[in-house]
């Protein structure tokens, strides 16, 4: 009889190979209305190489010429008709400058009857930039930011208004030819204007709301930062359509089929998981309590994108802290374990796509000396998984829909 360990590893790479993009991309491709003239290709964001992939399979010679852009180290070989450039993430450099004038390029001149299409992923705000400030003011607006505490939504919101390329800029850009964004989400509920920072999609957000945001997370913004906030962003484009083709629905789905599979008896809680790791981990071990007489197998699926407060300067990311905080309520409960894990294989600035925990976590972590809420209160819980064998690891995935958390109960 297979672990729990090797159940949720059959589980992680079944759930994978179900979400790559390609399938549903192809599926959209063969759809895809044409308009006569030149086809230009741009992909951006960490799935970009395996979305261009299928662009490339399924519309060959039709592709007049194509760019991805992605992280370093997502290339996975040559694309006949795509040129390949690999740019900073999380945060910008001049990689991803070089890449958007690229890309900019790339759309100039073109006419009415042709269409640039858009695949674009989760991933893209960072490789795919062109700042309207010095890149250094960029980058340290967004790491004061993220140090703020905001979240996703309101980061973008600022982001957008700092670029080029992003709140609907780039779309304008490629005018008077169509473009056509083919979207994998990487955000809760699928707004096209937060994917990748929505580069094809209107921006709802006005510079009155843009201005105030800035000023509530960063009250000392410098003038320049606050002059962009007053820019409007394009609030209608008439000559771009979205289409979202992935998302975390998918994966949510695809985890719990691939956990049914295994004899799990499954109910999927939610696909728009939204609260802070350490709570989320809570809850899960909460729920594994509540079902410890059950005689059947069970299991519990969260889909969507937990939270992390840094106040530490330990390393780790939201899944691998989701899991370590439900490792001391699992001391005891046999044959139960809960993993966390992120669709793209990389869970915050790590190499891990997230983490195991077991009955058996707490004491092994005792035994290598480390303590879990120290190590929760440090944000360090990549050093303390690894310690007890509990990082998961799948490497890059090709795809890049959100995370799935799950509770694994076998009888």
């Amino acid at each position: 009889m297979s672990t729990l360990r090797e159940d949720a590893q059959s589980v992680i790479e079944a759930a994978l190979q179900a979400t790559q993009p390609k399938n549903a991309l192809r599926r959209a491709l063969a759809s895809l209305k044409r308009f006569g003239g030149r086809l230009r290709v741009i992909s951006i964001g960490k799935a970009a190489w395996s979305m261009a992939s299928a662009a490339s399979q399924t519309l060959g010679e039709q592709i007049d010429c194509g760019l991805i852009i992605t992280k370093y180290g997502y290339t996975y070989g040559n694309l006949p008709r795509f040129t390949t450039m690999e740019a900073g993430h999380p945060v910008p450099d001049a990689n991803s400058v070089r890449a958007a004038d690229a890309a900019i390029a790339m759309v100039q001149g073109l006419n009415v009857d042709d269409t640039v299409l858009m695949l674009i992923s989760g991933g893209g705000s960072a490789v795919f930039e062109k700042p309207l400030v010095p890149l250094p003011l960029f980058e340290t607006t967004l790491n004061a930011l993220w140090h703020s505490g905001a979240d996703i939504t309101e980061i973008n919101i600022i982001r957008k208004r700092l670029s080029a390329v992003k709140g609907g800029r780039f779309a304008k850009l490629c005018a008077p030819a169509t473009v056509i964004g083919l979207l994998l989400s990487d955000v809760m509920g699928d707004a096209p204007e937060t994917i990748a920072s929505g580069p094809i999609s209107p921006d709802p957000v006005t510079a009155v709301e843009a201005e105030r945001t800035l000023l509530r997370l960063f009250p000392d913004a410098p003038e320049p930062l606050i002059r962009l906030m007053r820019r409007e962003t394009p609030k209608l484009l008439p000559n771009a359509e979205t289409r979202v083709v992935g998302n975390v629905a998918m994966l949510t789905r695809a985890t719990a089929h691939a956990l049914q599979s295994l004899g799990y008896e499954t109910c999927v809680l939610t696909d728009r998981l939204d609260c802070e790791a350490r709570e989320a981990g809570r809850m899960l071990s909460a729920i594994a309590h509540s079902h410890q007489g059950e005689t059947r197998s069970l299991a519990f699926v969260a889909g969507g994108e937990a939270s992390v407060q840094v106040r530490g300067t330990g390393k780790g990311g939201r899944n691998q802290e989701l899991s370590l905080a439900a490792a001391p309520r699992l001391e005891g409960l046999r044959d139960t374990a809960i993993f966390s894990f992120s669709s793209d294989g990389i869970d915050g600035p790590t190499d891990a796509a997230g983490g195991f925990v077991d009955c058996r976590t707490l004491g092994r972590l005792r035994a290598a000396g480390l303590d879990v809420d120290n190590a929760l209160l440090n944000n360090d819980s990549y050093h303390a998984l690894r310690a007890c064998d509990g990082l998961l690891v799948t490497g890059h995935t090709g795809t890049k829909v959100n995370d799935v958390a799950v509770v694994m109960i076998r009888r």
